[in-house]
């Protein structure tokens, strides 16, 4: 799939989320990201040091997102953030979901176990 060369794309709706079989073959990709009990969003936690970390990783994504023209929802709590990704336009996931996770995964800032 090569998740991190494909752009996000424009979404207007008209088209069906994944479904959790697709959605379930998108995040082999998207190492640590977990599909919602709903099936219509992935989140992943990540903790850092202290919250001057957390908010570099955040201005970090922020940076991805506005590349991508696809935004996460994002919760900070001191030293832990929380993204959670999904397509509103379809009510669910779409392929920009697993794109934009799969970048996240690569910032230089992520915490390393």
């Amino acid at each position: 799939m090569d998740l991190l060369s494909k752009k996000c794309v424009p979404c207007e709706g008209g088209m069906p989320p994944m479904t959790e079989e697709e959605a379930n073959k998108y995040l082999s990709e998207t190492l640590g990201w977990k599909l919602a009990d709903d099936k219509k969003s992935i989140g992943r936690d990540f903790e850092f040091k202290d919250f001057k970390e957390s908010m570099a990783f955040v201005n970090a994504v922020a940076e991805i997102a506005n590349e991508e023209d696809h935004h996460p929802d994002i919760y900070i709590f001191y030293n832990k953030v929380k993204l959670a990704l999904s397509t509103h336009a379809i009510g669910g996931l779409s392929e920009n979901d697993f794109i934009l996770a799969a970048k996240i995964n690569h910032l230089p800032l992520l915490p390393r176990a």
